[in-house]
Formats: C-alpha cells, structure tokens, sequence
C-alpha cells in the first residue's frame, strides 16, 4: 500500500484575508475609535427620540383621561421594553444594511462598517451586531471596549465575534490620504 499524499477529511473551508491592513492603509483607521464613540451617542439619542415621544404621549393621555389611560398602558407594559429592543435591532439592521453600510451617527462622522473581508453590511450582521454589543458590555462590563487598544485595526470584541470592522468611508479616506502619502518637508 502507497500513500498518494496528504487526505482531506470534513469539509473544507475557504478563509479570506483580511481586507483592510492598517500599515498598508492608515487612512481607513485614523481617528476611527474616537468618532466611533460621537456616532455612538448619536445613534442613541435616535434611538430614544421615539422612546421619549410614547412616554410624553403616554403622560399625557393618562393626564387628559384623569387617569383612566394609565390603566390601559399598565396592561400594555410588558410590551414596552420587548419593544424599545426591536425598535433598536430593527435600527441597526436597516440602517447597516444601506448602501451606506452605516448608522446614521456613523455617516455623521464618516465611517463605515465592513465584513473583516471587505464585502459591505447587510441587515442580519448589522443587527447580530448590535445584539453582540450589548451582550459584551452588558455581561463583560463597559472595560471589554478597551480591547480595541490591543489591536492594530481597533476592532472590537463585538467586531471580532460578528467579522466586521469600522473604517472611514471612502470619501474621508481620501482626504487623508493626500498626509499620509506625502513626503515631509
């Protein structure tokens, strides 16, 4: 009996490199973490606007009702939450997967979010995504977020679980790249 080489035995799976390297491209990661958190509070006060408007209404009926609303929206509370989170997953996903590929905060402060291969967002990562997030800083507490200075494209654990990672748009990255390709002097 002869050995005719090396046997495949599973399935075999094809890896991508990494799309994005930082030494080759530092214009997609200049100044990324820092807007990244602006974005980030943008997208929540989005977030909360509607929030904020059912619980002013809500007020407001059971004020003008004498209080005979604020036992309808008793019996409607355990909705109230299950709600805000769908909205939320729901905000993320469409606003992910856009042409755009971004939050409306991240479009604000020009970044984008790509699979670690390059390929743009789409609905069911932006939304895994956003689940990731809160479920990392939630169980791991807000310091997992400094995981981000530990590596060279300022990902973070939430982008490394879900294969995405945050760089500035196309249009940003060509303004910095006239500083970073020229000589200095």
């Amino acid at each position: 009996m002869t050995d005719s080489g090396p046997r495949k035995i599973g399935v075999s799976i094809e890896l991508k490199p990494h799309a994005y390297d930082p030494a080759v491209n530092p214009e997609l990661f200049e100044g990324v973490l820092a807007r990244r958190c602006i974005a980030f509070v943008i997208d929540l006060v989005i977030i909360a606007i509607p929030v904020v408007l059912v619980v002013i209404f809500m007020v407001a009926a059971t004020i003008a009702t004498l209080g005979l609303a604020a036992l309808i929206f008793a019996l409607l509370s355990p909705l109230f939450w299950p709600l805000i989170v769908i909205w939320a997953i729901c905000y993320y996903g469409f606003t992910f997967g856009s042409p755009a590929s971004a939050t409306i905060g991240m479009r604000v402060m020009d970044l984008e979010m790509r699979t670690w291969y390059g390929a743009p967002a789409y609905f069911v990562l932006g939304a895994v995504h956003a689940i990731l997030y809160w479920v990392t800083v939630s169980l791991l507490t807000p310091f997992i977020l400094l995981v981000a200075f530990f590596n060279s494209r300022g990902r973070l654990l939430h982008d490394m679980l879900a294969g995405t990672i945050v760089i500035n748009n196309q249009a940003r990255a060509e303004a910095l790249r006239g500083g970073f390709g020229r000589p200095p002097g």
